[in-house]
C-alpha cells in the first residue's frame, strides 16, 4: 500500500509561482514513476507532468511545458512540481500519483495505481 500526500496549493496571482510537494510512504518510492495531474471543475483529470525513477526522463504536458518543472527526492520520498507564470487556467486541483510497475512515464490515468487526495490550486487574475 502507498500513501500520497500533497502540499503547498493555495491562491496565487497571475504570473505568480507554486511548489507543490508529494510525500510518499512505502520503502520502495525510489523506483516509481511519479506524475501530477489536475482536474478542473467540469472537466475530465489530466496529465501535467511526470518523472521516471531517477529522474532521468521528464515529460510535461505541452501546455505546462516551460513553465513547470517537476523533480523528486528519493532520500525524502518526495517528488515536487514548481509551477510559475502562473496562469487562471491552471486553476484546479493537483493530484499526485504513482506507478509501482510502469519503467517510463505515462500520461493515462490508468497508468497511476495511487493516487494522493488533492491540493487546490486558484490563480486569480
Amino acid at each position: 500500500q502507498v500513501q500520497l500526500v500533497e502540499s503547498g496549493g493555495g491562491l496565487e496571482q497571475t504570473g505568480g509561482s507554486l511548489k507543490l510537494s508529494c510525500a510518499a510512504s512505502g520503502r520502495t518510492f525510489s523506483s516509481y514513476v511519479m506524475g501530477w495531474f489536475r482536474q478542473a471543475p467540469g472537466k475530465e483529470r489530466e496529465f501535467v507532468a511526470g518523472i521516471n525513477w531517477n529522474g532521468g526522463q521528464t515529460k510535461y504536458a505541452s501546455a505546462v511545458n516551460d513553465r513547470f518543472v517537476i523533480s523528486r527526492d528519493n532520500a525524502k520520498n518526495t517528488v515536487y512540481l514548481q509551477m510559475n507564470g502562473l496562469k487562471p487556467e491552471d486553476t484546479a486541483v493537483y493530484y499526485c500519483a504513482a506507478s509501482t510497475w510502469a519503467t517510463v512515464v505515462l500520461i493515462n490515468t490508468g497508468s497511476y495505481n495511487y493516487w494522493g487526495q488533492g491540493t487546490q490550486v486558484t490563480v486569480s487574475s
